[in-house]
């Protein structure tokens, strides 16, 4: 009976292996900060959904998925829509921008990871590593 010494190899890479970094964060969508400001603006007038999607000429469904950023609303629509809040067109895009910029200023100072975190160990000098 032979019996063979399992083949234990140990892979050392050249480089070093950086972590699995975070998931980075998803970059906000256009459609998905505008239906925040539509939400936020009718719940600070105490209004319903169906009221202003009735004064908007707009069906309730398609409002409610324009607030959930699931729909890309036309600016007829989001006109329509702004107006039945007191607002323009322009009032809800310039605090979209303000919230997108919001956003992305979050967004980018949490997606960077510092570089020790990509490369966290050297090799020593006179280290040799091998890759396969």
């Amino acid at each position: 009976m032979s019996s063979h010494a399992p083949n234990r190899h140990h892979l050392i890479p050249l480089r070093p292996v950086p972590e699995t970094p975070e998931p980075a964060a998803r970059e906000p969508l256009w459609r998905d900060v505008v239906g925040d400001v539509l939400r936020r603006e009718r719940l600070a007038q105490e209004r319903t959904l169906k009221d202003v999607a009735e004064a908007a000429r707009i069906s309730m469904p398609y409002l409610s998925e324009i607030e959930r950023g699931r729909k890309e609303a036309s600016s007829e629509v989001l006109a329509a829509a702004a107006r039945s809040l007191g607002l323009g067109l322009g009032e809800v895009l310039s605090l979209g921008q303000e919230e997108l910029a919001r956003r992305s200023r979050v967004r980018r100072s949490s997606s960077h990871p510092s570089p020790s975190r990509l490369f966290p160990t050297r090799a020593p000098m006179g280290e040799v590593r091998l890759a396969a």
